[in-house]
């Protein structure tokens, strides 16, 4: 049986180490700030990309990998005899997907298969993590397949959004929905329903009662979860993202894991949003 080698995008949001421990690929999308594309988590970092949006005053555009990216990326393996499993970016929110569906045809069939993930950021990583343990148990890249499209519907992903202005620059809501969530200090809860993003919930007040409310929908629904990993991701939100983990880690058996959010993540949402994502049972 060939070996199966997982692939996926940068907005993954996986951290560092399981990468490379797991010699996961991954193939990033393009932050593009005028005439400059740059590659996501290569040519720049969150940091860097919040200083830019405050020295220009404006967000940047965000791009899928080229068809070609996706080839270049896939060849040496393929050369190799192994199969390709590619777990995207949702098809609702990007044409990554669609991309590399148009490099898969440039390949011999059944080669590479690529899976829309219907999410975003660590939601992605958890359905990969699943790809990742039964590609390196042996089961076949149909088996794997057929297991995503088991878990993918119960994956649970939501976020705090500290500020609408990202949202508000990006198109994601109105010039008015931004003004008055100013003024009353409305903290948008997101989540990810059929591969977009929609307002779960709005806390008007402080921060800290956003962040109870995101942690206790998590911990309300702990006998669902199917105790595999949880996921924090955060952005520039460190502090509230240890203390996320240290009360889910209390109420859970779950291996409960830090990641920080990309740059096109961060680009939408902006610094200091937070999340929660985990899986529930079948």
């Amino acid at each position: 049986m060939p070996t199966i080698k997982i692939f996926t995008d940068s907005t993954s949001d996986l951290p560092i180490a399981w990468i490379e421990q797991h010699k996961i690929g991954i193939v990033p999308l393009y932050v593009v700030f005028g005439d400059q594309s740059l590659k996501d988590g290569l040519d720049i970092t969150p940091v860097d990309l919040y200083n830019k949006v405050s020295d220009y005053g404006f967000l940047p555009k965000t791009a899928a990998p080229s068809p070609s990216d996706f080839i270049k990326a896939f060849a040496p393996y393929i050369e190799q005899g192994e199969q390709i499993l590619f777990i995207s970016l949702s098809s609702e929110l990007s044409s990554t997907y669609q991309n590399a569906v148009i490099a898969a045809e440039d390949f011999p069939s059944q080669q590479i298969a690529v899976f829309d993930s219907l999410n975003l950021s660590s939601a992605i990583g958890l359905l990969v993590m699943k790809a990742v343990h039964a590609a390196e148990a042996g089961r076949s890249l149909d088996e794997i397949i057929t297991l995503l499209h088991t878990v993918r519907p119960e994956i649970e992903a939501e976020f705090v959004v500290d500020t609408l202005e990202y949202l508000y620059k990006g198109g994601r809501c109105s010039g008015m929905q931004n003004l008055i969530g100013s003024m009353l200090k409305i903290r948008p809860i997101i989540k990810v329903a059929d591969g977009k993003m929609t307002p779960a919930y709005r806390v008007r007040g402080k921060r800290e009662k956003a962040l109870d409310m995101l942690l206790q929908n998590a911990i309300n629904k702990k006998d669902l979860m199917d105790q595999d990993i949880i996921f924090v991701v955060h952005s520039l939100a460190e502090k509230d993202a240890l203390n996320l983990q240290e009360n889910l880690q209390k109420h859970t058996q779950a291996t409960v894991a830090l990641s920080t959010a990309g740059c096109v993540i961060c680009s939408h949402c902006g610094p200091q949003t937070i999340g929660i994502m985990y899986s529930k049972k079948p």
